[in-house]
């Protein structure tokens, strides 16, 4: 029987990692959304030149099309990014897809705590940038691509994981339907697939203002 000092020994490392973890989000925001506006300002101030006007449309563009086809850039809550990574049943090794990673969370526990082949996929410049500055501070081999997921071949994901809009959803179901192989899982947070036969739901955490988790096995 474990004392009362041994829990306590063991929830310390646990505290200070997601310590840890929030000053690096913290870092990493600051430091895209210093790089925002700082591109914004410059846009603004010269205006008049092509170089502007060009950088503007590169930022702007791919961030419209990723709000578009997939959703607004909200993180999920930590404690769903755990649970759905565990509720995935990754093996060492298995390639893991996030389909809009936004800030990259969810491949880099992915790759972190259960060594899974993972990588994220972003389209939203600003976004990727704070995923690849996240990067450096977790310390992970995970990849993240800046690319729009909906002309990657999906074929040899072990797992899928995603935060989509219900009408993203309903367009990528027939891509997923024709490429996934035989035994890949697919983990939705908040909304469900389609007409996919669910094969566990965890329930919304209404106390901690958490949505549901859908998990699905072709």
């Amino acid at each position: 029987m474990k004392s009362k000092n041994s829990s306590v020994a063991l929830e310390a490392p646990i505290k200070s990692k997601a310590k840890t973890n929030k000053v690096v989000d913290f870092i990493a925001f600051f430091l895209v959304s210093i790089s925002g506006v700082v591109i914004i300002a410059t846009a603004t101030q010269t205006f008049q030149s092509p170089w502007a006007i060009a950088l503007a449309i590169l930022i702007i563009i791919p961030t419209i099309i990723a709000m578009a086809t997939g959703a607004p850039f909200v993180p999920t809550p930590m404690d769903r990014v755990k649970k759905m990574i565990a509720l995935a049943k990754i093996k060492p090794g298995e390639k893991v897809y996030d389909i809009g990673c936004g800030d990259g969370r969810m491949v880099y526990v992915a790759a972190n705590d259960y060594k899974a082949n993972a990588t994220g996929f972003e389209l939203s410049p600003l976004v990727f940038c704070l995923a690849r500055i996240r990067k450096f501070f977790w310390g992970s081999k995970a990849k993240i691509q800046f690319t729009d997921f909906r002309y990657k071949n999906l074929s040899d994901a072990d797992v899928i994981v995603c935060y989509l809009l219900p009408e993203s959803l309903a367009r990528l179901q027939p891509k997923l339907d024709a490429e996934l192989k035989k035994g890949a899982r697919v983990i939705s947070y908040a909304f469900p697939i389609g007409d996919w036969k669910v094969t566990h739901r965890e329930e919304r955490d209404r106390d901690h203002n958490l949505a549901p988790i859908w998990v699905y096995h072709r």
